[in-house]
C-alpha cells in the first residue's frame, strides 16, 4: 500500500492554486457528463487558461485540443490527469519533457513510479486528490459545507 500522504500536503497545495494560470488537462472530454469536463468548466470559470489533450476531440470548452502534452504551443504550469494508472508514466515524462512545474494526478490516478520519475526532475507531485475539489477547499465556498480548510477563519475578540 502507498503513502499517498506525501503527495497531499495541504501547504504543497495551496502554492500550486495560487502561482499555476495555465493547466493542461490530459483526457478533458467533451461530454458535459463525464467529470473531467466538469473540472475543466469549473477551472475556466474560476481564471486559469484550461488547454484540453485529447487526441480524439479537435476543440472542447471552446479551447483547441491537442493530441499529446508536447504538442501544445505554450508553458503549462500544472499537467492535470484524467488517465488510467497505467498511462501516468509517460504522462509524467511528457510533464518534465515540456517543463510544467506540477503533475497533478486525478482521484485513483496512482502510479508511484511515474511520480518519483516527476520529482526527480524537479516537478512537483500531487496525487489522489481532485483539483477542482482542492481549488473550491482552499480557494472557493467549499469551507461553508464543513470541510476542514487547515485556516483560522474567525477569531474570537476579547475575553467573554
Amino acid at each position: 500500500m502507498t503513502d499517498l500522504t506525501r503527495y497531499q500536503d495541504p501547504k504543497t497545495i495551496q502554492r500550486v492554486l495560487h502561482t499555476a494560470r495555465t493547466i493542461a488537462v490530459v483526457g478533458l472530454s467533451g461530454n458535459e457528463l463525464r467529470a473531467s469536463h466538469f473540472v475543466g468548466y469549473y477551472l475556466k470559470r474560476h481564471g486559469y487558461r484550461v488547454i484540453p489533450v485529447n487526441p480524439r476531440e479537435p476543440e472542447i470548452l471552446g479551447e483547441q485540443s491537442y493530441p499529446t502534452l508536447r504538442d501544445i504551443p505554450v508553458p503549462v504550469d500544472v499537467v492535470n490527469v484524467f488517465r488510467a494508472p497505467d498511462a501516468l508514466p509517460a504522462i509524467a515524462e511528457d510533464t518534465v519533457s515540456i517543463g510544467a512545474g506540477t503533475l497533478w494526478c486525478q482521484f485513483g490516478v496512482i502510479n508511484e513510479a511515474a511520480a518519483h520519475l516527476a520529482e526527480d526532475s524537479g516537478t512537483t507531485v500531487i496525487m489522489d486528490l481532485c483539483l477542482k475539489i482542492e481549488h473550491a477547499r482552499y480557494l472557493g465556498r467549499m469551507h461553508w459545507l464543513g470541510f476542514n480548510t487547515h485556516r483560522i477563519t474567525s477569531i474570537r475578540t476579547g475575553l467573554q
